[in-house]
């Protein structure tokens, strides 16, 4: 019989199965969840068309359950829900995020870019709700970016990123001006000859090292602050991250400086020294990446929305002999859209009327305009340069050649290379 006290940690998960009709359908479903290995035990309900499974999370997921059911010739109904979330900082924080998402019953799959700030989650339908994803990332010690009354998401997100990149450029120069002075003090006397003895014939040893305890501590606990508090929350969650690791390693140094300033009767004899310059070059050389990391995710976000700009927000409608101008998003298909010289395209159809060329290097990158004529296919996006066209909708929203490659860029984003996968020798 098995210890208790060595028994595996287990997990629950919920799968909205689609496909049942009958009793013989639940023990086929019942039969493949339990060869997967470490499910200990996995019951099914025809009527609510639910699949409660128990199993040991370090040999089984989520998303190997579903891939059962799958093989088993039934449909896992699941929805693909995203969100934006806040305070990540490096690649132990998407995995926090990932972890905590994964163990939300019902979670089948979840995906967290740190460039994007987002979080692609997929879950079977009915299990959680957006308020049980919410409640992991915030439980895990990150926030979830909320759109504002009026406001889309995307503007939301944007605002966020703007708001902590003008705060970071802001702690890494005043950090950086507050830095400046020790190192010249303490390390340029070193490699400039003379200056060193130049330097202790105007100041003392044990003023400078009171003026270095002045600057450093500003530093530490001005600018370096955010590490302290975004390393202490990591680590009372029990996942230190690279924040606890500077917070501790900066801390050592001014730590043992103050030390050696106001109480060097504690060190041993020839260990009395002061590692100012040590803590602040470190605090702003993170900073320094850190605002280098949220310039880069700024342009990344800046690339969807310039996919985004290149539809235009209203299409003109020919209904009854007359043009109509509505919101692109009320285009349906089948409806006759007008488009005039110099107008971009609103969604993707076939040419009615009319004859023109079209700039189509969105697509194909050829910058050449292609004559379109009555019959041939055009592309929401794309720029209409000459005559005046009559275009046949037959694809909106997201069946659109523009959607589908924003949808593609974001993937990409999100994906992950095949090495990742690779399991790391003991």
């Amino acid at each position: 019989m098995t210890d208790t006290l060595t028994a595996p940690p287990l997990s629950q998960a919920t799968l909205a199965v689609g496909g049942m009709t009958c009793a013989s359908c639940v023990g086929r479903v019942e039969r493949a969840l339990n060869r997967v290995e470490g499910v200990v035990e996995a019951s099914v309900n025809l009527a609510t068309e639910r699949a409660h499974v128990t199993f040991d999370a370090a040999r089984a997921s989520p998303l190997l359950l579903a891939q059962a059911v799958a093989e088993a010739g039934y449909q896992v109904r699941t929805e693909d829900v995203t969100l934006a979330v806040g305070g990540m900082t490096c690649a132990s924080c998407v995995g926090r995020v990932e972890r905590a998402l994964s163990a939300v019953p019902g979670v089948t799959e979840a995906k967290v870019n740190l460039a994007t700030e987002r979080a692609n989650v997929r879950l079977t339908t009915g299990a959680a709700t957006t308020a049980d994803l919410r409640a992991a990332i915030e439980s895990a010690g990150y926030d979830v970016i909320d759109a504002p009354e009026g406001a889309t998401r995307a503007d939301a997100e944007r605002e966020a990123r703007e708001h902590d990149r003008l705060a970071l450029r802001r702690r890494l120069l005043l950090s950086a001006a507050l830095t400046l002075p020790i190192v010249l003090l303490d390390m340029g006397a070193m490699i400039i000859p003379g200056a060193m003895e130049w330097l202790n014939g105007w100041m003392s040893m044990q003023t400078r090292w009171l003026l270095f305890f002045v600057l450093g501590t500003a530093i530490q606990f001005g600018p370096g602050l955010r590490f302290y508090r975004t390393g202490w929350a990591a680590l009372r969650h029990g996942s230190p991250d690279m924040n606890t690791l500077v917070a501790l390693g900066t801390s050592a140094a001014w730590g043992y400086s103050v030390v050696a300033t106001f109480l060097p009767g504690l060190l041993p004899s020839g260990a009395v020294h002061v590692y100012y310059e040590a803590a602040a070059v470190v605090v702003t050389l993170i900073l320094l990446g850190k605002y280098l990391e949220a310039v880069a995710k700024g342009r990344t976000s800046e690339a969807l929305g310039a996919l985004t700009s290149l539809r235009p927000a209203t299409a003109r409608v020919v209904k009854g002999g007359e043009e109509v101008e509505i919101a692109v998003d009320a285009v349906a298909v089948g409806d006759v859209v007008r488009v005039r010289p110099g107008e971009s395209i609103p969604v993707d159809g076939v040419v009615r009327e009319g004859t023109s060329y079209v700039d189509e290097s969105l697509v194909t990158g050829e910058p050449v305009p292609v004559v379109k004529t009555p019959g041939e296919r055009v592309v929401g996006g794309t720029v209409n340069q000459s005559g005046s066209l009559l275009v046949t909708v037959d694809q909106v929203g997201e069946g659109t050649v523009l959607s589908q490659i924003m949808r593609l860029v974001e993937e990409a984003q999100t994906s992950r290379p095949a090495i990742q996968a690779v399991p790391t020798p003991p």
